[in-house]
């Protein structure tokens, strides 16, 4: 392996070891482990999340003409990033913080292309800033893909938090929003969205429900 890339195998507890994951703690740190190395491949073939469904969330992103979007790693959001990234017709811009997105997000549209912001809902939350002092104000589109996390069937205690707030927020903001649950709703909902966003110019979201993007392990 050339140098800055991880290893396979290695020591007990040393930082780049790679092994197939079993529980959820130990895919949560292989998907960081992966992502430093910018490997996503390896990172999305330990995690749940639904293939299928990804592709039918991201094959919707381009049929309603979305040429670019900025993303941050994140577990529900691995294999939309990883066809982002593969896809020679798409732009993805990775994010150190997610309140970057929405300044990445207006360029775009005011150089005529459609963009979308995939972020989880702790990343809305810090991303608030942004949203009201660029998008809000100054009359912007931002579609905004949210992972919703922290709702029923969450194991993870740190995800339970922002799970409560997002959409409470997004009220408080004025925010028109709708939930994605079933495939087949996908392509309707998130057409009616980008034609929201694009015609009152302001932030759209829609949320990626568990029921869409997570299949438990058998």
């Amino acid at each position: 392996a050339g140098e800055g890339r991880a290893r396979r195998g290695g020591g007990p507890g040393g930082p780049h070891r790679w092994r197939v994951p079993h529980g959820l703690k130990e895919c949560v740190e292989a998907l960081h482990c992966a992502h430093a190395r910018g490997d996503e491949r390896l990172a999305s073939e330990s995690m749940p999340v639904s293939v299928t469904n990804s592709q039918v969330v991201y094959d919707a992103l381009k049929t309603t003409g979305v040429k670019l979007v900025s993303a941050l790693p994140e577990t529900w959001l691995v294999h939309l990033i990883r066809m982002a990234d593969e896809d020679p017709e798409m732009t993805l811009v990775r994010l150190a913080k997610e309140e970057e997105g929405v300044g990445i997000s207006a360029g775009a549209h005011f150089a005529g292309l459609r963009s979308a912001m995939l972020l989880q809902n702790h990343g809305f939350l810090q991303a608030i800033n942004g949203i009201v002092g660029v998008s809000l104000l100054y009359k912007i589109p931002l579609l905004m893909l949210i992972t919703d996390r922290g709702t029923f069937g969450e194991k993870d205690p740190w995800q339970t938090e922002g799970g409560k707030h997002t959409r409470p927020v997004l009220d408080a903001l004025n925010i028109a929003r709708d939930d994605l649950v079933r495939p087949e709703d996908v392509l309707p909902k998130l057409t009616k969205a980008m034609t929201l966003a694009q015609s009152s110019l302001s932030p759209v979201a829609l949320l990626l429900n568990r029921d869409l993007m997570w299949e438990e392990p058998r």
